[in-house]
């Protein structure tokens, strides 16, 4: 089981800007202005960084997944979209009944892509991202699928008169022994 809990920064960042709202609505009893960047930027910023650091933990456990008291086996799982967003990671589960639910993590970027993909691994049943989750991991097909074999194309690293000249060198090389014009040590 792991266990990834919100992060101390978004608690620590909710004081700050609950403080900030104080501030400003303190020098809005002299200035009116100021009730803006109170009421709008630091009360709403205040409200949604406590929010998130009062989000439940999640647990990963290797027969379901645990959202607070919410508990989803992972076969129930059908599909796992991300936002793209990874501090705060939000991500969108469909569960086998049609039901959307949005987890969000508080949490640091590198514990955020650690639970991305535990989650993603976990959740075989699920389509990832819009893609089957063998196809999502490259995993290779069971025996009983047909599989095509893949054809690298080949790079150009050289212009075709550079592979010519390249090629001359080489049988040269290979002719001589050595690449220099000298014929003996005496030229030296």
């Amino acid at each position: 089981m792991t266990r990834y809990v919100a992060s101390r920064k978004f608690t620590q960042a909710g004081l700050l800007a609950s403080g900030g709202a104080i501030l400003s609505g303190w020098c809005g009893l002299t200035w009116g202005w100021a009730w803006i960047p109170a009421g709008l930027l630091f009360l709403v910023t205040a409200g949604a960084l406590v929010w998130l650091s009062r989000r439940p933990p999640i647990e990963v456990h290797e027969t379901h997944l645990a959202v607070g008291r919410l508990l989803i086996p992972w076969p129930d799982i059908r599909r796992l979209d991300s936002t793209g967003w990874l501090s705060p990671l939000v991500l969108h589960l469909t569960l086998f009944d049609d039901r959307r639910l949005m987890v969000v993590y508080p949490g640091d970027p590198a514990a955020a892509g650690r639970l991305l993909r535990q989650l993603r691994r976990l959740a075989s049943s699920a389509l990832i991202d819009g893609l089957p989750h063998r196809r999502f991991w490259s995993q290779p097909s069971p025996a009983g699928e047909e599989r095509q074999p893949r054809s690298s194309p080949r790079q150009r690293l050289l212009r075709p008169e550079d592979e010519a000249e390249v090629e001359r060198l080489y049988q040269k090389l290979k002719a001589v022994g050595h690449l220099d014009q000298k014929s003996s040590p005496d030229d030296e």
